[in-house]
């Protein structure tokens, strides 16, 4: 039956291979894909050795601007048979994306789903903080209101110390460096605060301290992607 592959992306601009062997040569045959950037899409499979020239490829698109009403469309190569492959922007598909939504389309339709094996921040960063890898949840972006951030912020605080649950979530790479400052200054002292910043990026960036430790000297995070962590139990 046709199959919809579930694509990693690499997390920077990095060409160095990212996918195990046989997941690559799973998926260098295929000539659909599902995209949330064309551009970024077109690089990644240059990279990966797909056999089709690039320009021939058809790429259909699934972001966060993409209305409900013309995800069904996208499925129409697998629907006449074709293997198709979603790609992110980055990472891997369906997690912290839009792309969950046509994997449940599939389903829906009895489509086999086949997930690869590739880089996945969220998980990255939860390994390299020391935080609790037993019990977390991935929040998204929080609230940029101050006021409301703080709030947030200590509900979940709170929550990790209750439930020891580890909390994550990310901000706008530009506002960064303002949300590490903020939850220096909410956070209470003996929470564990990590940030992973630029993973698998040469100059990746993993700092883990209780809120008490950190050093006065704060690492630069303006507009590098990153990951937020906080455990408080």
């Amino acid at each position: 039956m046709p199959t919809l592959f579930l694509i990693p992306a690499p997390l920077g601009d990095e060409n160095r291979a990212w996918l195990p062997e046989p997941d690559r040569a799973a998926v260098i045959h295929l000539r659909h894909f599902v995209v949330e950037s064309e551009k970024t899409a077109r690089r990644h499979l240059k990279a990966l050795g797909v056999e089709t020239p690039i320009r021939e490829l058809s790429m259909g698109t699934l972001n966060e601007h993409t209305p409900d009403s013309d995800i069904d469309a996208l499925l129409a190569p697998l629907l006449d048979g074709h293997d198709v492959g979603l790609i992110s922007e980055a990472g891997c598909p369906a997690v912290a994306d839009p792309g969950a939504q046509l994997v449940a389309r599939a389903h829906a339709r009895g489509i086999p789903v086949m997930p690869l094996i590739g880089p996945s921040s969220i998980l990255m960063a939860l390994m390299a903080s020391g935080a609790n890898g037993q019990c977390f949840s991935f929040r998204g972006y929080l609230p940029v209101e101050p006021a409301e951030r703080a709030k947030t912020l200590k509900t979940l605080e709170e929550r990790s110390r209750r439930e020891n649950e580890t909390q994550l979530f990310i901000e706008t790479p530009y506002r960064n460096h303002a949300m590490l400052e903020h939850l220096l200054a909410v956070l209470s002292p003996a929470t564990r605060l990590a940030v992973a910043c630029d993973l698998t990026l040469p100059e990746q960036l993993i700092v883990s301290h209780r809120v008490r430790d950190w050093p006065k000297t704060l690492p630069n995070l303006h507009k590098r992607p990153a990951i937020f962590v906080v455990h408080a139990a």
